[in-house]
C-alpha cells in the first residue's frame, strides 16, 4: 500500500497508475474525522479494523493518474521528526575530512544514538520541491536516507519488536550546512544547521510495511545533475532501525506519524543554485528536488 498527499493536500492511496480519494472514504466510514492530518490517518490504517472498509470506499471512489498529479509532502505535521546522526562509518570518514568531525569509532551503540536531533517540521517540502541555500553559508549539503513511519504508540519497545510499531517507509532529504557552524565537529548546531525551511525533503510517498521486506536490505542511489554520486546498502548502518526504535522509546513516546530518519551513508556532495537531486530507494520510490540561492 502506498498512501500520499496530492494537489490540494487530499489523502490518496495509489494503486498501480491512480490515486484514490482516501481521506473522504475513511472520513466517509467513520474511521477518522473529516479533515484528519496524515498523522490521524497513518492512526487509523494501523490501528483500527474498520480502516479496511475505509479502504474499499477509497477504492470505488472516482479516481485520477498519477501522471496528472500534483505530489506534496506525504505527511507536514509529523508528531515528531528524529533524525540519526553520523550512523554510518563511511560517513563517519568523510566528514572528517570535510569539516574535521571529531572521532566517533570508540562510542558505544547508546552514545552514538544520544546524537540524534531533532529537525522541525516547518522544514519540511515535497516532491519536485526547491532547496533554497541560506545566504549564510556556503557550504551545504545533501544528505539521502531511509526513513521509517512509526504507526502505533511506542514507549519502551524492545529491538526484537520494534518493527511491529513501524507503519511504513519514505524518503528523506536532510540537507545540512557545514558553515559557519559545522566545522570542527560541533554537533550540538545540528538542530539549526538543519532546521531551515526546505531542509527536509520527504516523499514521494509513504510505502506501508510489507512493501519492504527488511529495512537493512534496501539500496540507496543518488543522482546530482545525472551524475551517480551516492550509491549504499542499509545494511551498512551501525545502528539499525531496530535499535534506534528501541533507544528512541526509552527516552519518549512515539507516536503514529512521527518520522525516524536512519542517517546517511557516505557520498554526500556540496549543493550550487541550479543543481538538480534524484534519490532513489529501492521499495520505496524515487524523489527528485530543485536547488536554488536564497534571494
Amino acid at each position: 500500500m502506498k498512501i500520499c498527499r496530492y494537489n490540494t493536500g487530499d489523502a490518496g492511496l495509489i494503486e498501480g497508475d491512480s490515486i484514490y480519494p482516501l481521506g473522504d472514504a475513511l472520513a466517509a466510514t467513520g474511521v477518522v474525522r473529516a479533515g484528519a492530518t496524515m498523522a490521524e490517518i497513518i492512526d487509523a490504517l494501523a490501528n483500527q479494523s474498520g480502516a479496511a472498509a475505509g479502504l474499499a470506499a477509497a477504492r470505488s471512489g472516482k479516481s485520477l493518474t498519477l501522471a496528472s498529479a500534483k505530489l506534496r509532502a506525504p505527511i507536514i505535521n509529523p508528531p515528531a521528526i528524529w533524525a540519526a546522526a553520523a550512523n554510518y562509518r563511511a560517513h563517519q570518514a568523510e566528514m572528517k575530512v570535510r569539516v574535521g568531525a571529531y572521532d566517533r569509532t570508540q562510542l558505544s551503540a547508546d552514545d552514538l544514538m544520544a546524537e540524534v536531533f531533532l529537525k522541525p517540521a516547518s522544514s519540511i517540502i515535497g516532491p519536485s520541491g526547491t532547496v533554497i541555500l541560506p545566504k549564510i553559508s556556503k557550504h551545504v549539503d545533501f544528505e539521502c536516507e531511509l526513513c521509517a513511519v512509526i504507526g502505533k504508540t511506542a514507549r519502551n519497545v524492545s529491538a526484537e519488536q520494534a518493527l511491529d510499531y513501524v507503519f511504513g517507509y519514505t524518503l528523506c532529504w536532510d540537507i545540512s550546512i557545514r558553515d559557519p557552524w559545522g566545522v570542527g565537529g560541533r554537533h550540538n548546531t545540528r538542530n539549526i544547521r538543519k532546521g531551515f525551511d526546505t531542509f527536509c525533503g520527504v516523499g514521494p510517498w509513504i510505502v506501508s510495511k510489507d512493501e519492504i521486506r527488511e529495512p537493512q536490505d534496501v539500496r540507496i542511489t543518488v543522482e546530482q545533475n545525472g551524475k551517480t554520486v551516492m550509491q549504499a546498502h542499509t545494511g551498512d548502518m551501525i545502528n539499525g532501525l531496530r535499535d534506534l526504535i528501541r533507544f528512541l522509546s526509552s527516552v519518549t513516546t512515539l507516536q503514529p506519524g512521527t518520522l525516524i530518519t536512519t542517517g546517511t551513508p557516505a557520498g554526500v556532495s556540496k549543493l550550487a543554485p541550479g543543481d538538480h537531486l534524484k534519490g532513489t530507494i529501492d521499495g520505496v520510490g524515487t524523489m527528485e528536488l530543485n536547488v536554488e540561492a536564497e534571494r
